[in-house]
């Protein structure tokens, strides 16, 4: 596996700083990349870090030039440093999670790295921007952590798991393709060897994960995003629905602000009032989305989906006389 970049350009510095008159060979043999990535590291901390760098002839290695005290940090703008922090505090999605403290060790590692440059700190920045989501029973850590590990090293898992509204857990063996957090919750995806298909899982409902020796190729064929593509959320089928939604003037602002589906598309029609369309694999996700609009939405397509809604109004009805 190949060293990340700063790891390697580290290694490169440290031995030429050290008078070793290193060449691309010898570093490449070392750090166990190419020439041509040594050469590529070279340039990059020549040109982009301004690093003295030179070739000596006469010892047939890199030298500095010119006395060089420390490896420069990258230098980062307030805007980006605010940046960096809005993208951590997305992933993080809540405190109070295992993930909050690691997150917060690195923010401030990299804040104490750039010499007085930036004032803002952690509790600044905490001050004026924030996430409010729905409060989740966090992950437990060592699900993440055996799950994530398995879907890094392509090796078999084994794990019980409890289907929604199932009243016991079953074991299940899965070679993990993908982890995603997915609308505050974590999905794990990935081909039940059992099954012989693929099948999405909630970390939440998986217990005494376990990765087994086993090693498994992933599929060339499976791409997330391709998985995903007739999903309103997760939850993908084989079906092809045309869904055609009518929404009002109170509801077309909320809706035109936002991108719901990649397939949707918005026509404007009179009074401020919209035709909402979208193509889905499965209608499952879609009711109760279309329901959270109350009477501001009015389906028009396809005829199932208008009379599983009837079905579904009719029982709140008989539930609530």
């Amino acid at each position: 596996m190949t060293r990340p970049p700063l790891d390697r350009m580290q290694r490169i510095f440290q031995a030429i700083k050290a008078g070793e008159y290193p060449n691309r060979l010898r570093l490449s043999t070392d750090i166990e990349v190419t020439t041509k990535t040594i050469q590529r590291d070279l340039d990059f901390m020549r040109d982009r870090l301004n690093l003295p760098i030179a070739y000596n002839d006469k010892r047939q290695g890199y030298e500095f030039t010119q006395p060089v005290e420390s490896f420069p940090m990258v230098e980062l703008s307030e805007a980006e440093l605010i940046s960096v922090f809005v993208a951590q505090k997305a992933l993080m999605q809540y405190k109070g999670t295992p993930f909050e403290h690691p997150l917060r060790s690195a923010f401030e590692k990299l804040v104490s790295g750039l010499d007085g440059k930036i004032t803002l700190s952690w509790d600044d920045l905490e001050s004026f921007i924030s996430f409010r989501n729905f409060e989740i029973v966090p992950t437990d850590l060592k699900t993440f952590q055996v799950v994530s590990e398995a879907v890094r090293k392509s090796v078999v898992l084994e794990f019980e798991y409890k289907k929604l509204n199932a009243s016991s857990f079953e074991k299940r063996t899965v070679e993990p393709y993908h982890l995603a957090c997915i609308q505050n919750q974590w999905y794990c995806f990935g081909h039940d060897i059992n099954r012989r298909e693929m099948r999405t899982f909630v970390l939440a409902r998986m217990r005494q994960a376990v990765g087994t020796r086993q090693t498994f190729t992933k599929s060339k064929k499976f791409n997330l995003k391709s998985h995903l593509k007739d999903s309103l959320g997760v939850f993908s089928a084989k079906g092809q629905h045309n869904i055609r939604i009518r929404f009002d003037k109170f509801a077309a602002q909320l809706v035109r602000e936002r991108v719901w589906h990649p397939s949707q598309q918005i026509q404007e029609l009179t009074g401020g009032e919209i035709e909402f369309r979208l193509t889905l694999s499965s209608l499952h996700e879609i009711e109760p989305w279309i329901l959270s609009w109350g009477e501001h939405a009015k389906v028009f397509a396809p005829s199932e989906l208008i009379k599983r809604l009837r079905e579904i109004h009719q029982a709140h009805l008989c539930d609530n006389p």
